[in-house]
């Protein structure tokens, strides 16, 4: 089952539905009783996604609305950093004394930072030096702690597309790195979430390209902490929620370590692709927004 989150109009509540092909299946028509937002539905439930998965009729055409990210306001980013072994590779090039991580690298990324996965992407007056990384996200789908490995799979609710955008200065300048991870709009999600009955997270291709040009390229299966470890490790220590999001890290490829630095501009389109997922793309603008104190 492909979910999505979408919009009809810019003034319109964000609706969620079941995705086939160029349709959605409107569940706040189709299926009334069941909750009206992603997180909502997860937390209810088999028995709500089952009926999710059998609701029919009440269809919408994809191209008569704008697809928002899956889940709007996860209570949870969780992120991996250094999580692939050509991404360590390209570090100890530089930094050949990093050690190899015993244990994930976690970082959080602050939820006003998730935006649509066809959103533009800004970039802030305060740096030059902002960079992509294209990574499988995994959305929790029941309210858990202290998962065992063998038993992690099953509070995965589904997948979808990540961006984590990145201003590197910002980044380096602190050492938790949220500062540098957690800026708004730098953290695109999308176009659905994908259920594990459709697809199999621990081995899929994906690709990011900017401009039309491929920058990075993996599969999930070269992930150093795969999935199950990244659950069971977060969850050991803190209770995971349904809606959660686990950005479970990216490949070699980034800007920072190519030469020159090709740091994202303005204009330029990144493209991230994953293999049964599909695709998210985001244009890079100026950032729009100034101070403000509602």
């Amino acid at each position: 089952m492909r979910l999505v989150t979408f919009t009809q109009d810019t003034t319109s509540t964000p609706r969620i539905g079941v995705l086939y092909d160029d349709n959605i299946v409107d569940l706040s028509q189709a299926a009334p009783s069941l909750p009206t937002d992603m997180i909502g539905l997860l937390a209810a439930g088999e028995e709500a996604m089952a009926t999710a998965r059998a609701a029919t009729g009440s269809l919408v055409k994809l191209n008569d609305v704008t697809l928002q990210s899956p889940v709007l306001h996860p209570q949870k980013i969780l992120a991996a950093g250094l999580n692939y072994k050509d991404h360590l590779a390209e570090l100890h090039a530089i930094n050949p004394d990093f050690p190899q991580p015993k244990v994930p690298i976690i970082f959080n990324k602050q939820t006003t930072s998730v935006t649509g996965p066809y959103a533009p992407i800004y970039l802030p007056e305060e740096s030059a030096q902002m960079d992509y990384e294209g990574e499988l996200a995994v959305v929790i789908g029941k309210r858990c702690r202290r998962v065992p490995l063998g038993r992690a799979m099953e509070v995965v609710a589904g997948y979808t597309i990540c961006n984590d955008v990145t201003i590197r200065d910002w980044q380096l300048a602190s050492q938790t790195m949220t500062m540098g991870k957690s800026w708004d709009s730098h953290c695109p999600l999308g176009p659905a979430l994908v259920t594990p009955d459709e697809v199999d997270g621990r081995q899929l291709d994906f690709k990011l390209f900017v401009n039309g040009e491929e920058r990075q390229t993996s599969n999930t299966r070269e992930l150093l902490f795969d999935i199950p470890a990244l659950i069971s490790h977060l969850s050991t220590a803190f209770t995971l929620e349904p809606g959660d999001v686990i950005v479970t890290g990216t490949t070699s490829g980034v800007a920072a370590f190519m030469p020159g630095s090709p740091w994202l501009k303005v204009g330029d389109v990144v493209r991230v692709e994953f293999d049964q997922l599909g695709h998210i793309e985001n244009t890079v603008e100026a950032d729009p927004v100034g101070a403000f104190i509602d």
